[in-house]
């Protein structure tokens, strides 16, 4: 069983932000039809639905990172053409509930909470079944050099990821190359073999 079951390239100061769109303090009103909206740097507790949404027709690129969110963000299901989603620095862990979004292919949450590496791959996968961009780093589930993991973590790290979300081209900083995706799924095809195998012997005794 892989070390993580059970429970980075990207330094902190590479978090990733968005060109700003968020209104200055004060603005009662935001100009409609930006396909690019950040409110990065805001300490933030909650989504600012009520100005997001009205964006909806043609929001493409969403920046909420370097906040305090951890709430899942079910309303941006009304986000149609929402392209890219930056969660990056906020308080997410594995258990974030996604809306269905087929329109995301790039989702970046790195440097939150999530330390169950299984739970939030399951839910990328089920929620964004277009998904092409991932990058998880700095997150317990995804160990790495630069917090403390090993290489042979990284590579599985790698390994259940891209076996799982066949879709990915990008993962963190690293784009998947073809015999890695190939690997990948030995790897976890002979795991689940092993797996049923296993029971199979217990469900005999």
């Amino acid at each position: 069983m892989p070390w993580w079951w059970g429970s980075d390239h990207m330094e902190e100061s590479e978090c990733s932000v968005v060109e700003a769109g968020a209104p200055a303090p004060g603005s009662p009103t935001i100009e409609l039809g930006l396909k690019r909206l950040s409110f990065a740097y805001q300490g933030l507790l909650e989504i600012p639905y009520d100005i997001i949404l009205e964006q909806r027709d043609t929001l493409e690129v969403l920046d909420l990172s370097y906040n305090l969110l951890d709430e899942s963000p079910a309303l941006l299901v009304e986000l149609e053409k929402l392209s890219t989603l930056i969660l990056d620095c906020n308080n997410y862990t594995a258990h974030v509930k996604f809306p269905y979004m087929p329109s995301l292919t790039t989702l970046w949450i790195n440097k939150n909470k999530i330390s169950n590496l299984p739970i939030i791959v399951e839910e990328i996968r089920c929620k964004f079944p277009n998904i092409k961009i991932l990058s998880m780093m700095n997150n317990e589930a995804a160990p790495s050099y630069f917090n403390g993991g090993s290489l042979t973590q990284y590579i599985d790290y790698r390994q259940y990821v891209i076996s799982q979300i066949p879709s990915l081209e990008v993962l963190d900083d690293t784009e998947v190359q073809e015999k890695e995706r190939e690997l990948a799924r030995k790897t976890y095809r002979m795991q689940r073999i092993r797996e049923g195998s296993k029971k199979r012997k217990e469900l005999h005794h």
